[in-house]
């Protein structure tokens, strides 16, 4: 039996975490879908790990379809409060699958994480596997927080018959992501230390762990098309991987972003640095096979996008990091 179409144009969708990152993008696939009517909800406005903001979000806005991207997110390394974030990362899902069975929502999308996958699963990841164990140290809070809403989704689909999708994103990368070196994953942290080391002329850059790692990453652009495609086109209960299917080694991405950033000094692998699972490459054919996504943009093509794109935006990162560090100065 063919899924049931889901209709964008005309619809009010709710988008949580529109504002950010991954959320600007999925937003602008919407409009350029017709959709016109978009809420996009603030925390500071609207905490959706409480209950009571979630049903004055809904009676404000009586939303028909909801893409949930809200997450509170962890620093890579699994560091920082992860009771406050495994706490926010379940109530959010859980509250807005009651809110949307409450209020007759037609369709739910939940996005989880590559993390959440057992430490021992084969590779390429596949999601027949996510449920199979614990996933990774020291992650294992964070990754068990972001797949328990599959659970939650399934529950709400057989006993109220939600339609609620669930996919599980690779490493999103790209123009406008999280280029701090604390707290920002491996492309743009990468793209940060090349491009300012080449501008200074330094003759060294210190890479953490030794480079071995394999990765998969997945274009901003590539992931939120996947994101609105499921969200028109996919009806099934389980879990569904957004990603490239290709490996790269650290080494090589370190060696790819130091040459478009024009640096041509020494990287030195820091091997006492963790570096996390040595393979993280998950398997795409689902999505392709139900939904009919397959990422679009080259790795390379990407990155040197991402590369120019900091260079000339760098001066907005600098003055939005010192008036942070100001404001936690008080």
């Amino acid at each position: 039996m063919e899924p049931r179409k889901t209709a964008i144009a005309g619809r009010r969708i709710l988008v949580t975490g529109g504002a950010g990152f991954l959320g600007r993008a999925v937003t602008r696939k919407l409009r350029e879908r017709g959709a016109k009517d978009l809420v996009i909800p603030r925390r500071a406005e609207c905490d959706l790990s409480h209950w009571e903001h979630v049903e004055r979000l809904f009676r404000r806005t009586r939303p028909e379809l909801i893409v949930h991207l809200a997450a509170t997110v962890e620093s890579p390394a699994g560091r920082g409060r992860i009771a406050e974030s495994f706490r926010n990362n379940v109530l959010m899902a859980l509250h807005l699958l009651e809110a949307a069975t409450q209020a007759g929502v037609e369709k739910v999308v939940l996005l989880g994480s590559a993390s959440s996958y057992p430490a021992n699963a084969t590779t390429p990841l596949r999601e027949s596997e996510l449920l199979g164990g614990l996933p990774e140290p020291p992650r294992v809070v964070h990754g068990i927080a972001k797949r328990l809403p599959l659970v939650a989704a399934q529950a709400w689909r057989q006993e109220y018959g939600l339609r609620s999708i669930f996919l599980v994103p690779t490493n999103c990368y790209g123009p406008d992501d999280n280029f701090d070196l604390e707290s920002g994953y491996v492309i743009p942290s990468l793209v940060r230390k090349f491009v300012e080391a080449a501008e200074s002329q330094a003759e060294e850059v210190t890479v953490r762990g030794t480079g071995c790692a394999t990765r998969d990453f997945l274009h901003v652009e590539d992931c939120a098309e996947g994101i609105v495609l499921a969200l028109e086109r996919y009806d099934g209960s389980q879990a569904v991987n957004l990603a490239s299917g290709a490996e790269t080694s650290i080494h090589d991405l370190a060696r790819r972003i130091a040459r478009l950033a024009g640096f041509i000094g020494r990287i030195r692998w820091d091997a006492n640095q963790p570096e996390g699972p040595m393979r993280r490459v998950l398997d795409a054919t689902r999505a392709e096979r139900e939904f009919g996504f397959r990422a679009r943009r080259p790795l390379q093509e990407g990155l040197a996008e991402t590369v120019a794109w900091f260079r000339q935006t760098r001066g907005l990162h600098t003055t939005a990091e010192d008036s942070r560090a100001a404001a936690s100065r008080g």
